[in-house]
């Protein structure tokens, strides 16, 4: 019988699966290498996360949507990220099925209320019955209704730390475009080095200091933005793996508990 607690959380980070220079731009031949590599782990205690990327944060962007309801003209952004977002996620589920893997594709704000950006109600009995009929949700960064705002962006790192910490999950991997947390920016520094494990206090150490821009450790924006979101995760004592999703291998090293390059996140 399926145990919830055996439950692996994998977000596909939107920069590893789409091109951001190229608007609605997805990579297929790294989409379609990681569902290879799902499919030969046979896990189906798995939950799937992905991101917006080029298809939906342009778009968010462009609207303002994160600021919430302030006119009509967001209605119009409110409606193409999300047609957005559900074509990626058709490319997305496409290349699983392609593989045999049996996912099932859920949309967030279908389940999902939030109250100044924050998730204050989830209803995840939807997603425990797929999971003990032995399919894989698929979910993703979604526009949802939000009590305060009207509507906010949920990203798909807040949806996994959620997931993660409501199911009490195994392990929770994060496959970006790069090998883990470094030193500098890896991508404009080659003298950057990565960081194999970072505990919960040194994580909560360079958050805080990064915000008074003291850090030693040059989290950027959006690599700020994630290890924020898994906070709440390594206080409910699970792990958190940060492992590049260009890198053959690495996703099902992380998904079969193999010993993988990349940053771990330790309570």
């Amino acid at each position: 019988m399926l145990k919830f607690s055996q439950i692996k959380i994998l977000k596909l980070g939107g920069s590893a699966i789409t091109n951001k220079t190229e608007i609605f731009s997805v990579r297929k031949d790294v989409l379609n290498r990681i569902a290879e590599e799902v499919a030969e782990t046979n896990l189906n205690s798995l939950i799937i996360i992905h991101g917006g990327g080029s298809f939906g944060h342009p778009l968010a962007k462009q609207y303002k949507l994160y600021l919430g309801f302030k006119n009509q003209e967001q209605l119009a952004g409110f409606i193409k990220t999300r047609q957005a977002m559900t074509s990626l996620n058709k490319l997305v589920v496409d290349a699983f099925i392609s593989k045999s893997v049996n996912v099932a594709s859920i949309q967030p704000s279908s389940f999902i209320i939030t109250k100044n950006g924050k998730i204050t109600s989830i209803n995840v009995e939807i997603l425990k019955k797929l999971l003990k009929l032995g399919l894989i949700p698929i979910l993703y960064g979604d526009v949802v209704v939000d009590k305060t705002k009207g509507f906010t962006i949920l990203s798909g790192d807040q949806l996994s730390a959620s997931l993660a910490v409501k199911f009490r999950a195994e392990r929770v991997v994060l496959a970006t475009d790069v090998d883990g947390i470094f030193t500098m920016d890896p991508k404009t520094n080659p003298e950057a080095e990565l960081i194999p494990r970072i505990n919960l206090n040194q994580l909560k150490k360079i958050l805080k200091t990064k915000i008074k821009n003291e850090s030693t450790i040059d989290v950027t924006g959006v690599m700020f933005g994630k290890l924020k979101e898994m906070i709440p995760v390594l206080k409910t004592g699970i792990k958190v793996f940060v492992v590049n999703a260009f890198k053959r291998g690495n996703i099902f090293k992380a998904l079969t508990e193999r010993e993988v390059e990349g940053t771990i996140l330790e309570p």
